[in-house]
């Protein structure tokens, strides 16, 4: 079976655009743990758009309380600025199962490629050293079709996540036989090489199963935007279900 982590940035940025403490991030985090969610997942980023420091310290604490996997998204490189400490400190006093590492910048409105490895892959290997010292699963945001499959080999990361915007925008339009296809041969690359698959981004209830029937042996799909646009007409707890059932098949 696939996990499901269920990504909360959207309650937080519902949350922000009033202020104050409504809806809960947290109380979300929590129906979707009880509703049968493996994980949760969060991205802070420097410019706080959503997720802040506070709540994934706040976060990290319920996951352990509820015994659920923890994903820290979001990119190394970036530095501290105001109250926002950096990727890794938060990673350093939280300790989540899993970070995954996404080559995000302010200007991007959401995540829209993975890492260039055979540019950036000495830059991160510090990095990961230091993830690898802490204990946490080392997951890499990775564009289907990369030809950096062995450099992620070479340093050491535990898993990729595919990243499936184009899957996605290819099944909206009617035909995704082209995208699904890199994403396939992406995924047995990687496990060939002994790296787990997981994958994200756009995935929704109308194309998670084409996408898992076509990708052997994801272990993790990550999914927010469009479950928490789901769950406004059908309910947090039922949207939470639904995908799960997905997920078994």
């Amino acid at each position: 079976m696939t996990a499901l982590s269920v990504n909360v940035n959207k309650i937080a940025v519902l949350r922000n655009s009033r202020g104050g403490a409504e809806p809960s991030v947290a109380r979300a985090a929590l129906c979707a743990i009880q509703a049968g969610a493996q994980g949760i997942t969060v991205h802070p980023r420097p410019d706080q758009r959503h997720i802040t420091p506070s709540d994934v310290d706040t976060l990290a604490q319920l996951c352990r309380e509820q015994r659920v996997e923890y994903n820290i998204e979001g990119n190394p490189f970036a530095p501290a600025r105001g109250d926002y400490p950096g990727l890794m400190a938060l990673i350093e006093r939280t300790r989540p199962t899993q970070a995954t590492l996404v080559p995000d910048n302010d200007s991007q409105l959401t995540s829209d490629h993975g890492f260039d490895l055979a540019r950036d892959g000495e830059h991160l290997r510090p990095y990961l050293q230091q993830l690898r010292d802490w204990g946490v699963r080392i997951s890499i945001f990775m564009d289907a079709g990369t030809p950096d499959m062995e450099i992620a080999k070479s340093l050491g990361v535990d898993r990729i996540e595919i990243y499936t915007g184009p899957f996605a925008e290819q099944f909206a339009h009617g035909d995704a036989t082209q995208a699904l296809a890199h994403c396939r041969n992406t995924a047995l690359q990687a496990q060939a090489l002994g790296i787990g698959v997981n994958a994200g981004h756009d995935l929704s209830q109308a194309n998670l199963a084409a996408f898992l029937a076509g990708v052997p042996n994801v272990l993790e799909v990550s999914i927010g935007h469009a479950l928490i646009g789901e769950a406004l007409y059908t309910g947090l707890d039922s949207t939470i279900r639904a995908y799960l059932d997905i997920c078994r098949v």
